[in-house]
């Protein structure tokens, strides 16, 4: 015969069984199981009943929320046969203890302000860690997986769009578009075997002309690239030759080849599923904010390897490096030229003799806000050295990256 299981002191208590709102004076005991403390219910009305046994997966287990100061009373929940009572909560917990029942991490970070910290700050350091490193590369191998279709279907979905919006019909002349596409098409036909994520994958190159979005160049996934008649134009305006919008041309086509849209897709899909995961039901507040972040903190990334991309490539071709950095310098002097006349305008105040002038005077909250350009202008000179703004900038250490540009060489590219 096997040994009886030790039983712990039964401690009494009042079970109401669902059947009748009379409660049923019961002494209940604890018997320790593999896989857990049985409760067994020992009525007291009836001589000679037999004890309901109840399994462990089969009770809601009451949880302690403060060990100094505990619940004046213990609700035991048995599921479809009804509740027990306990008054004495001291006798319960030590009955507990010797049927070897152990809190699990839970209610110990219920307990335990250490327990609730040490598994805050592990918490963090894993999604902190996720975000970092983990996201990206299951990005990178999930890339690898999606098709040249789907990407040529996006991107002719989104630049249908953007024609619907932003974007306007080119007006630069035919054979400007034709003098510049030649050049293109020359670039890619020139363009070597070069070492990167996704050797297989050789989308078709187009490049198409649109106005509407200022100075500007992007890369859809699938091959497209799109370039703006403000960007030909703000290279003729500074005498710069047609070499440097062949630099941006360069720059666009690493971000094509490195699949950057597409990783930047699957990224914040993997972040949402991942904090998903781990968060539950505020997953949706957070993941929102966590891809905004991710988007502007991994573009960093992304510009840096289009631009070894493109310094490669212009190298390959005998093509100087130095008019696309002197283009991107302008532009952002440009940028930061109509920030300060808005800054300038904003700071004018009336000499207070003009009756118009005092009409037109500024309230204290307008004045208050009247720096704002200027301090814009500051933070944009300040960015290229604050770590946090690097982090958070979608293009970051513009003059610095320019500067390498022009140089032809950056120290991150030595590997690529």
């Amino acid at each position: 015969m096997n040994a009886p299981l030790h039983t712990a002191t039964p401690v009494p208590g009042r079970w109401f069984d669902g059947h009748s709102s009379k409660a049923r004076h019961v002494m209940v005991s604890l018997r320790p199981t593999p896989q857990g403390p049985s409760l067994v219910l020992h009525p007291l009305s009836q001589a000679g009943a037999e004890p309901v046994v109840f399994a462990c997966k089969q009770v809601g287990w009451p949880e302690a929320w403060n060990e100094r100061k505990p619940q004046p009373r213990v609700v035991v929940d048995l599921r479809d046969h009804g509740s027990v009572e306990i008054d004495a909560v001291a006798e319960w917990r030590a009955a507990l203890a010797a049927a070897g029942d152990r809190p699990g991490i839970a209610q110990r970070m219920q307990t335990r302000w250490p327990m609730l910290l040490g598994v805050t700050a592990a918490a963090v350091i894993g999604l902190t860690l996720f975000y970092r490193y983990g996201t990206p590369w299951a990005a990178t191998q999930l890339t690898r997986f999606v098709p040249l279709s789907w990407e040529t279907s996006v991107a002719e979905n989104v630049l249908k769009q953007m024609d619907d919006g932003t974007l306007k019909p080119s007006k630069l002349p035919p054979e400007r578009q034709a003098q510049l596409k030649a050049r293109f098409d020359t670039l890619v036909q020139q363009a070597p075997a070069m070492r990167h994520r996704y050797p297989d994958y050789r989308p078709p190159l187009t490049l198409e002309f649109r106005a509407g979005m200022g100075a500007n160049a992007f890369a859809l996934p699938g091959g497209k690239i799109v370039m703006t008649d403000g960007i030909v134009k703000a290279a003729s305006d500074k005498g710069l030759p047609d070499d440097a919008l062949v630099g941006v041309l360069a720059h666009e086509i690493g971000h094509v080849v490195h699949r950057h849209t597409t990783r930047m897709v699957v990224e914040q899909g993997v972040l949402n599923m991942g904090l998903g995961l781990a968060l539950g039901d505020v997953s949706g507040i957070v993941s929102t904010g966590a891809s905004v972040m991710t988007g502007l903190a991994y573009s960093r990334s992304h510009e840096r390897e289009a631009d070894c991309y493109a310094i490669a490539l212009m190298r390959h071709t005998a093509l100087p490096t130095a008019p696309m950095g002197q283009l991107l310098l302008a532009i952002a002097r440009d940028e930061e030229d109509e920030e300060g006349k808005g800054s300038d305008k904003d700071k004018k105040a009336p000499d207070g003799n003009n009756p118009a002038d005092a009409a037109h005077a500024p309230t204290p909250q307008s004045a208050a806000s009247a720096p704002d350009a200027a301090r814009k202008r500051k933070l944009g000179k300040e960015a290229e050295s604050h770590p946090v703004w690097s982090l958070l900038s979608s293009h970051p250490e513009t003059v610095k990256r320019a500067t390498e540009l022009e140089q032809g060489h950056a120290p991150h590219c030595a590997k690529s």
